[in-house]
């Protein structure tokens, strides 16, 4: 089954991923492969124009990536993963959501201007997985 998006993980989505338990970072991971595949709002659901988070629930634990879209071109439309949370209530993260987009624009913003130095938060790990 064909890809929906390639990701990438910003160092803080990076960093929170390799700071988990392993079973739970896998189990994350495992899901973020599944969604690339099809389309289950469980799993990359929609939070704005902007931001959607990847969702997984792993031994009674709520984890959630937020995500942008960068598509870069037809063939290659990228998810970049800002960074992570372990939701502990039903409310709605605005502070994570405000961050996130905060980090979209810095990115992008680095983007066009690519003989700048960057930032801390534009330096990505590619998805090998």
């Amino acid at each position: 089954m064909e890809k929906f998006f390639d990701i990438i993980f910003l160092d803080e989505s990076f960093e929170f991923l390799s700071n988990l338990e392993r079973k739970h970072s896998e189990k994350i991971l495992f899901n973020i492969r599944k969604a690339q595949r099809i389309q289950d709002p469980e799993l990359f659901k929609k939070l704005n124009e902007e931001i959607w988070e990847f969702r997984t629930i792993y031994q009674r634990t709520h984890y959630r990536l937020f995500a942008f879209w960068d598509k870069i071109n037809s063939e290659n439309i990228l998810v970049v993963s800002t960074h992570g949370v372990v939701k502990k209530t039903n409310k709605t993260l605005e502070k994570e959501i405000l961050k996130a987009r905060q980090i979209r624009s810095q990115y992008f913003k680095d983007k066009e201007t690519p003989n700048m130095k960057k930032n801390e938060n534009t330096y990505i790990k590619r998805s090998s997985r």
